[in-house]
């Protein structure tokens, strides 16, 4: 049997849990695929599948682009316990040959929701060498770079401390305690410069805030060079409930509903529907105790690479947090972003330690080379990436299926 790409359109308006996976290497997904694909190559299916599609009777339709790969997808995923997989009808051609919107890259509509929220927020931002100029004038400012750690150590703007995405809420007071000190919010390109510096402004910070436009990418482009090996990151403040109180409103005004352990046990009985358990803190929090249940997935990482952590779209999604900012935060993006997303209340009873069980991480041979890793892209390359997000806004307005707001 097959599925007909306006029946996967219709799900996806109707907000209906499904699974769109393309089967294909990372590479050829990025070259082209429908804004709500999730990829999963065909060798990695036996190792991902039942981790990223947690419910076995959720409908998944494979897509490929006539390799010959989606029905040996299929029958992987049979043979797994998925109850209801099929073809789309046509594949990726078929998709385009109803007239439907083809996205490239990886992340696409997160990433496109980033330049919605610019488009709709006017998110402030400076140039590269505008910073520059800030920094060589030793002006009172803070560069907070908003990605993982080890992106960060890799390469990093001069004078960068590490405050990954969803922390930046409760590190900023402790990074920039003076209100007249200007906070600048960088990544490797665009999305969690933008999405970083307007958690900071919803949140109502009282510091100016800007995001470093382009991010490293801008910063190479205009010939300056970033620092490479750099260590420093924000700690925790001693006193959190300010944030508290900033995070938990914005997350109000996203409509993000809270939950105790009890409604937890409830939900968690709905086997009809597909549940998502995160716990949105670094990885060394959550390695030193987390909630039964729970995996780790960083709040700004969470937003970034939603169709990764969560390709069943129209799942539900709890997230938790010792201290509640990073889930408040990270929720009201999701909430954003059209997700059911609820946020435990209550860190409490027995935890347990160590690392989730993971999948193994792909090699470099399973993972598209993204134009903003590394400290090796041709700017040719980079150029064109950034092109590319910049005609996001418009692509969306095309595509029709995002269901997307901004607060």
């Amino acid at each position: 049997m097959s599925i007909t790409p306006q029946h996967v359109r219709s799900a996806l308006l109707a907000r209906r849990e499904i699974v769109l996976l393309d089967v294909r290497d990372e590479a050829a997904f990025a070259s082209g695929h429908p804004l709500f694909a999730a990829q999963i190559p065909l060798a990695r299916i036996a190792a991902e599948a039942a981790w990223r599609i947690p419910r076995k009777d959720v409908e998944v339709v494979v897509y490929d682009d006539g390799e010959g790969l989606a029905a040996f997808a299929v029958e992987e995923l049979r043979g797994l316990g998925f109850a209801r997989v099929d073809q789309l009808e046509g594949g990726l051609k078929g998709w385009s040959g109803a007239g439907y919107e083809l996205f490239e890259d990886v992340n696409s509509y997160s990433k496109a929701f980033g330049e919605l929220v610019e488009h709709r927020r006017g998110t402030p931002s400076l140039l590269a060498p505008d910073v520059q100029a800030l920094i060589d004038e030793k002006a009172d400012i803070a560069i907070l770079d908003a990605r993982r750690f080890e992106e960060y150590a890799t390469m990093s703007i001069p004078t960068g401390r590490s405050v990954p995405g969803a922390e930046l809420v409760l590190r900023a007071p402790q990074a920039a305690p003076d209100p007249d000190t200007t906070i600048i919010v960088n990544c490797a390109g665009r999305t969690r410069s933008i999405i970083g510096a307007q958690s900071l402004i919803n949140a109502g910070v009282p510091n100016r805030v800007f995001a470093l436009r382009n991010g490293t990418i801008g910063w190479t482009l205009a010939g300056q060079e970033l620092e490479q090996g750099r260590q420093e990151s924000v700690e925790l403040p001693g006193d959190t409930d300010e944030a508290r109180i900033r995070a938990g409103d914005v997350a109000y005004r996203a409509g993000v509903r809270r939950i105790d352990a009890a409604a937890l046990a409830v939900i968690e009985a709905e086997t009809q529907r597909t549940l998502y358990r995160f716990d949105v803190r670094q990885p060394e929090a959550y390695a030193a105790g987390h909630l039964p249940g729970f995996r780790n997935a960083p709040g700004g990482q969470l937003v970034q690479e939603t169709d990764h952590f969560a390709p069943v779209r129209g799942a539900r999604i709890v997230l938790a947090d010792d201290l509640g900012p990073r889930a408040d935060m990270t929720a009201s993006w999701l909430a954003q972003l059209g997700w059911e997303v609820l946020v435990l209340e209550g860190f409490d009873g027995p935890l347990e330690t160590g690392s989730d069980a993971a999948p193994p991480p792909r090699g470099p041979e399973g993972r598209y080379k993204r134009p903003y890793e590394g400290t090796d892209n041709p700017q040719a390359a980079m150029q064109a990436y950034l092109d590319w997000e910049y005609g996001l806004v418009a692509q969306l307005a095309r595509d029709g299926t995002h269901g997307f707001f901004v607060i």
